[in-house]
């Protein structure tokens, strides 16, 4: 099980193959928002990596950060927890002005990934 370390939240064991959005809300209990429902389409999953940022994306993630000019952020909805990895979650319900984070998002990547070096 790889770890998740939330900085300022804490550590945690996540099972292999774990959206990233989904071990955030479920596993280290924050409020991450994800208002299109984990679809690539809204980036409101973004978070930083401190350590261990995977080194393939999903096409959908490239395009929609590259469409809104975002650098620095990763998409949470968009990456499996399959090594370890240090985040800061960014992008909370908390001060967000929502009234909640959205919804579910589904336990597989959507849309189904296509794999490119980051």
């Amino acid at each position: 099980m790889p770890k998740l370390t939330v900085e300022g939240v804490g550590e945690f064991r996540v099972s292999e193959g774990k959206r990233l959005v989904l071990a955030l809300e479920q596993d280290a209990g924050i409020d991450q928002l994800h208002a299109c429902g984990g679809n690539a389409r809204c980036t409101t999953c973004r978070v930083e990596f401190v350590a261990g940022e995977p080194q393939q994306m999903t096409v959908a993630e490239r395009d929609v950060l590259s469409a809104r000019g975002l650098t620095g952020v990763r998409l949470s909805c968009q990456i499996l927890c399959d090594h370890e990895m240090t985040v800061r979650a960014i992008s909370r319900l908390e001060g967000s002005g929502r009234k909640d984070v959205g919804h579910e998002p589904a336990p597989e990547i959507q849309p189904p990934p296509e794999w490119v070096e980051k």
